[in-house]
């Protein structure tokens, strides 16, 4: 195998392959990259036998072939190359080493056997549809901070997506909950999606998706069957196991009688939660949110800083119910409010009841978060 590639392209592509490649793992070959080149294109792949990614950049091919090297080594190699370099890869076959070729610099890389490389084999994926990268990115946006990191909840370790009835028909649900919050964001369901099963991507794949997604390919092709999910983005090709569990009847915990509305300004609301829970680095510690008329108090308080308050007032907040006393995580409220554009509207029920969040501008999405005892 020989080929040579633009410095430009060989590291956009490297920068998919080496983060899917697994560094620490007892199957050395999994920490390999791919490489084969046939007619004038050049195909990188990486697996950790979970998901698979494959990329096709053009390369000028000198002989056809393929090795496998440190995806690793070599994305730090080429990453620190000047721009503008032409690189070269040659390998003679065998166990002779690769060697790597750009202006002056020079190095040989040891390499592992190309049969010992594993294949990810997608198999029969019999559903297909074409989903917009915008749309998909905002499915996953809005979504994937309330993915569950408890591996011993391993169906709540990714996103659920499925078909849902709604008043305005089939829609296409993308759903993530960890116990504390749940996000449930849909769209126009997308010809060729009728009928397809319930799946959950995990977190890996959620995540290494998201990343392929600002590269700028305008659809995203999704095969997908009920084992495997394959996402074709421009020249990527990314397949991944799902994950085997049932989702839980994740509707059941949506409250429906909700009915002390609170509208306020997306900004003042997450800056002020921001400063009022500066007074503790506790984590898990609450803010309190004290609602009357067009008031709304949030506070904070630690045992070894102090306290903190921060108003606001008609300016920013309507609310016209029975005054209301409720506690939420500080992290939990501003990861749901970075999801909102403007305004954020709030649906109590009660101070021990789940509480109902939406953003006012966009039905699509809705948000459910457990209060904390303040």
């Amino acid at each position: 195998m020989k080929f040579q590639a633009d410095r430009s392209t060989l590291i956009r592509a490297l920068a998919h392959i080496q983060s899917v490649a697994e560094k620490r793992n007892t199957i050395p070959i999994l920490a390999n990259v791919l490489l084969s080149i046939e007619n004038g294109t050049l195909r990188l792949t990486a697996t950790d036998m979970e998901i698979a990614v494959v990329e096709e950049v053009a390369a000028e091919g000198l002989r056809d072939g393929a090795a496998t090297a440190p995806a690793s080594v070599i994305y730090e190699i080429v990453r620190k190359l000047p721009d503008g370099s032409v690189v070269e890869l040659d390998h003679a076959g065998g166990d002779a080493p690769l060697a790597l070729r750009a202006g002056r610099y020079a190095t040989s890389l040891n390499v592992l056997p190309v049969e010992d490389f594993p294949s990810m084999v997608a198999g029969d994926l019999p559903y297909s549809f074409t989903v917009p990268a915008g749309v998909l990115r905002g499915l996953i946006d809005r979504t994937r901070f309330a993915i569950s990191t408890e591996e011993t909840r391993y169906y709540l370790n990714g996103i659920y997506f499925h078909v849902a009835e709604s008043d305005a028909g089939p829609m296409l649900r993308a759903v993530a909950t960890d116990g504390h919050r749940l996000a449930r964001v849909e769209t126009e369901l997308p010809p060729g999606a009728e009928g397809i099963p319930g799946v959950i991507i995990p977190r890996k794949t959620v995540n290494e998706l998201r990343k392929l997604l600002d590269e700028g390919a305008a659809d995203v092709e999704i095969m997908l069957s009920e084992t495997r999910i394959q996402f074709r983005a421009g020249t990527v090709t990314l397949t991944s196991k799902l994950i085997d569990g049932t989702f839980p009847e994740y509707e059941r915990v949506i409250p429906k009688g909700n009915d002390r509305i609170m509208r306020v300004g997306k900004h003042d609301f997450a800056t002020a939660v921001a400063r009022v829970a500066a007074i503790s680095q506790e984590r898990s510690r609450p803010v309190k949110l004290s609602v009357q008329t067009n008031l709304l108090t949030l506070s904070a308080i630690s045992p070894d800083q102090g306290m903190a308050k921060e108003e606001l007032d008609e300016n920013s907040v309507s609310y016209d119910a029975p005054p209301i006393e409720i506690g939420f995580q500080a992290r939990y409220l501003n990861d749901i409010t970075d999801q909102i554009e403007n305004e954020v509207e709030f649906a109590f029920a009660d101070s021990a009841a789940p509480t109902l969040v939406r953003d006012t501008n966009s039905p699509s999405a809705l948000y459910v978060l457990m209060p904390m005892r303040v």
